[in-house]
């Protein structure tokens, strides 16, 4: 019987094939209490199995440093170390020991527990990214409790690639000629060992039950450009081994057991999308510009240096966004920290800047957030209650000068390399304004005494926050230019979370007054001659670009992935006919309805 289960599409395209389950990823634990002279031993197994999972990982490591780009995405390196590092945390061994030593739980319990307890901290953090790492944590648990009962957490074998019978060739578009029927996955999750497998395997799809937009499952599918839905919930229980499942990526449904008729249709859809990809290669090497003779900027959101590999290969004539918090992420502990040194700032800095031959690369300084202390100190209850309105970004930033200083310097010293656009995020005082301009100026001071070479930087701010939005005459007096964030901007002008299921269906780019908000930004930019370009999901989403183009946004940064479907927009569009019909869709009390319709 055909059925629909409903996700989230992170990964675009169209995938059809036979399911291949993934091995549940959760296990039995046995729950009981231990004698007191049975501590060590239970200290013992977690700590073997603690190094087992440690050399596996190591291995896995060294397997991927010896692939090529093109064989394992670079986030498949930097999850690993997640989880190398997590392993090795003390809130965790720490936590197993305490539950052993003190309430005599068995080292299955006592992990679980602990679980349970850094688990809920995970819950709390305000950083979509940062809270999806839960994930992360429960799959080193889970690995850990495989060693302890003696299996390997590993996908299961991929079973032998099916031909089709005869009678569902008969009705299967994509049957022909014998050739075997591909394979789609479908798992609970996917932790990075498992992608690394998934890479290596001929999956031309995957579904999970859990996962955001930002998870590494995502993050991966997006690297790899294959058709993906994450958030399915029950998907892994309800598909069978071997069912015939579509995955439809732009919609972000999975169909199990499709009839013959709805075979065809995705089977036609599958391939005027290979159609389509193949057309909008041939875009890659031609100009941005509209037919009117409007040149319009794209450009590529990255997140580590490797990252521009895939950016000029997309045709971005530039970065607009290098989000450098993903260089920190997963290095600190409770008892040392691990952030990265001005040198290795540089160092990948100066990587981001080669990488892009000669086109500016816009750098934005760190955005984390209260909820993830990056020297492990403690966070004290006050700044978990609303994290989102709390320390985060720029204001962590100015709260701990030493690191924002180290990657100042770091990036002023890169610019000697090429051309960089420092970018400040989450801006709303002028006396923040004043205090980061300051600390520039004094980053730099500080490379003149030591005699060292750096180069000039434009300085821009993000748009993500009404405030700043509101009080564009005063930004504009200090910046060179300004970029808008939507993914944030929209979740302040709505006052909803946008990782929160209860709310997530409130999360509207196309609401009145956040329309509005844009529109007001890229006119006054315009007014007074500043770049302004946008950097959030909306640039990247091919129903708003005749809308931006309308305002007079010419220059967009997002994921690679989505360069030249934007580019196909845009060599469609004319301006001079958008402008009235974009005034039309501001003055609308329903712009997704007049979107929709054009």
């Amino acid at each position: 019987m055909t059925f629909a289960v409903h996700g989230l599409p992170v990964a675009r395209g169209i995938a059809i094939g036979r399911a291949v389950l993934v091995v549940s990823s959760r296990i039995d634990v046995a729950h009981y209490f231990i004698k007191p002279e049975e501590v060590e031993t239970e200290i013992d197994r977690v700590r073997m199995a603690r190094n087992a999972v440690a050399d596996e990982l190591a291995k896995l490591q060294a397997s991927v440093a010896l692939m090529g780009p093109n064989d394992a995405p670079h986030e498949l390196a930097a999850l690993l170390e997640v989880h190398q590092m997590l392993l090795q945390d003390e809130a965790l061994t720490g936590g197993v020991k305490h539950w052993i030593t003190d309430r005599l739980y068995n080292a299955e319990w006592a992990l679980t527990t602990q679980l349970e307890i850094i688990a809920r901290q995970f819950d709390e953090m305000e950083d979509e990214y940062l809270r999806e790492r839960k994930a992360d944590l429960e799959q080193v648990v889970e690995r850990l409790l495989h060693r302890m009962k003696g299996t390997a957490a590993v996908l299961a074998p991929s079973p032998p690639r099916r031909k089709r019978p005869a009678a569902e060739e008969d009705d299967d578009p994509t049957a022909g000629d014998g050739i075997d029927a591909p394979l789609v996955l479908i798992a609970h999750d996917l932790s990075p060992a498992d992608m690394l497998q998934f890479k290596k395997s001929v999956f031309a799809g995957f579904v999970t039950d859990v996962g955001g937009r930002t998870s590494h499952t995502a993050i991966v599918a997006r690297s790899m450009d294959i058709p993906a839905v994450v958030g399915a919930r029950t998907a892994s229980q309800l598909v069978r081994q071997d069912d015939w499942v579509i995955i439809d990526g732009d919609a972000g449904v999975v169909i199990v057991d499709p009839s013959p008729i709805i075979l065809a249709e995705y089977g036609f859809k599958q391939r005027q999308g290979d159609l389509e990809r193949g057309r909008l290669a041939r875009l890659r090497h031609k100009p941005a510009v509209t037919l009117d003779g409007q040149r319009v900027e794209l450009l590529a959101n990255i997140e580590m240096p490797e990252d521009t590999v895939g950016a000029v290969k997309a045709g971005a004539v530039g970065v607009g966004l290098f989000r450098s918090e993903f260089l920190f992420m997963g290095r600190e502990s409770q008892h040392q920290t691990r952030l990265p040194d001005e040198e290795e700032q540089y160092q990948a800095y100066k990587r981001a800047v080669e990488g892009m031959q000669g086109m500016p690369v816009t750098i934005r300084t760190i955005d984390v957030g209260a909820d993830k202390p990056l020297d492990g100190k403690a966070v004290s209850k006050q700044e978990h209650l609303n994290p989102a309105l709390g320390l985060r970004a720029i204001r962590w930033s100015l709260a701990d000068p030493a690191m924002f200083l180290t990657q100042l310097r770091a990036i002023l010293r890169a610019a000697a390399h090429g051309e960089i656009h420092l970018l400040i995020p989450m801006l709303a005082h002028v006396s923040e304004i004043r205090q980061t301009l300051s600390l520039i100026d004094f980053a730099r001071s500080e490379l003149d005494s030591r005699g060292a070479v750096y180069g000039k930087v434009k300085l821009g701010a993000m748009i993500e926050i009404p405030a700043a939005a509101l009080t564009l005459k005063t930004f504009l007096k200090y910046f060179d230019f300004l970029s808008i964030g939507t993914n944030d901007l929209i979740q302040y002008t709505l006052a909803i979370d946008r990782a929160d299921e209860a709310v997530a269906h409130l999360y509207d780019p196309a609401h009145p007054a956040v329309l509005r908000l844009v529109a007001d930004t890229i006119a006054e930019c315009r007014r007074q001659g500043k770049s302004v370009a946008v950097c959030g999901e909306m640039a990247g989403d091919v129903a708003f670009t005749r809308l931006l183009l309308g305002l007079g946004l010419r220059s967009f940064s997002m994921h690679p992935s989505r360069i030249l479907a934007v580019k196909q927009e845009v060599l469609r569009a004319d301006t001079g006919k958008l402008e009235e019909w974009a005034k039309g869709v501001l003055e609308s009390d329903d712009p997704a309805s007049v979107l929709a319709g054009n």
